[in-house]
């Protein structure tokens, strides 16, 4: 069998300084340890029950958190951005999906670090009337492949979005007091508690009580961006519709097609901030 664990730092436990989150911060290699650690951790108790292959998708910023060298023989992990399908790349195929360190959508009161895909260029993204978390968003393009959500773990602030995905176990790895400050439990208690989430999650997959998170296609999407030049520039592509300063919207096919086309917009809004800073 095949599990899939996408990975983001935000929503680790401990994580709570901008000196943790780029490449070149000061606290970087902390966070790097600790994401190999839970990784590790979620991957070693898959194999125990039964997975022979795991493909864990390195899925924050520039997509090179993990340390390969500290993982087993039967992980294989997806790196490097831009690329595409993002945080959900090369999990078509798999028999259970996971997700790690997630954290709650923009605009989420007590949460660290909370936002949607791109914190730099995106204040809002809604499919088909449901505004996404970046959990939300790679289930439902998983969900399209048939791949069932087993476990979430990440900022407690996430679990509101339980509600659409109820069978999936939850383990929280912080509690939020504000954007840049959390409370942690112990790397024991995580270890514990995550090791006991994917045991469940696994008997849920056993039993065909695990599901797929799937909506109906085609699908409407709604991006809200920071800035209306990055409206301005999504505009320019044909099938957008832009319908007021800051949001556009389109219509896609699938949900897989949905996530490309923002990925090419949020790349756009990336390369014309760019070229306003300069």
């Amino acid at each position: 069998m095949k599990a899939f664990i996408s990975i983001d730092l935000e929503g680790l436990p401990y994580i709570v300084s901008r000196e943790h989150l780029f490449v070149k911060g000061a606290l970087y290699n902390e966070a790097r340890k600790i994401a190999t650690k839970i990784a590790k951790i979620a991957a070693e108790k898959l194999h125990e029950e039964g997975f022979e292959e795991i493909v864990i998708a390195d899925s924050h910023g520039p997509m090179v958190n993990i340390i390969p060298e500290e993982m087993p023989s039967y992980v294989s992990i997806v790196r490097g951005f831009p690329r595409p399908l993002s945080m959900v790349a090369f999990g078509k195929g798999s028999d259970i999906a996971i997700f790690l360190g997630y954290h709650a959508k923009a605009g989420t009161s007590f949460a660290t670090f909370d936002h949607t895909y791109s914190g730099a260029t995106i204040d809002k993204i809604i499919i088909s009337g449901i505004e996404v978390s970046e959990f939300l968003l790679n289930s439902m393009v998983l969900g399209e492949w048939g791949v069932p959500i087993g476990l979430v773990a990440g900022d407690e602030a996430l679990k509101e979005d339980l509600k659409y995905v109820p069978w999936a176990e939850f383990i929280p790895l912080k509690k939020a007091s504000g954007r840049y400050s959390a409370l942690s439990p112990s790397m024991e208690a995580i270890e514990k508690e995550l090791k006991a989430g994917i045991k469940r999650a696994v008997e849920k997959l056993n039993n065909k009580e695990l599901r797929a998170f799937k909506i109906e296609t085609p699908v409407d999407v709604e991006i809200r961006f920071l800035n209306s030049a990055y409206a301005e520039v999504a505009d320019l592509l044909p099938g957008v519709e832009r319908i007021d300063g800051k949001t556009i919207r389109f219509t896609a096919n699938t949900v897989e097609d949905a996530y490309k086309i923002m990925e090419v917009l949020t790349l756009a809004a990336a390369g014309v901030s760019y070229i306003v800073s300069r």
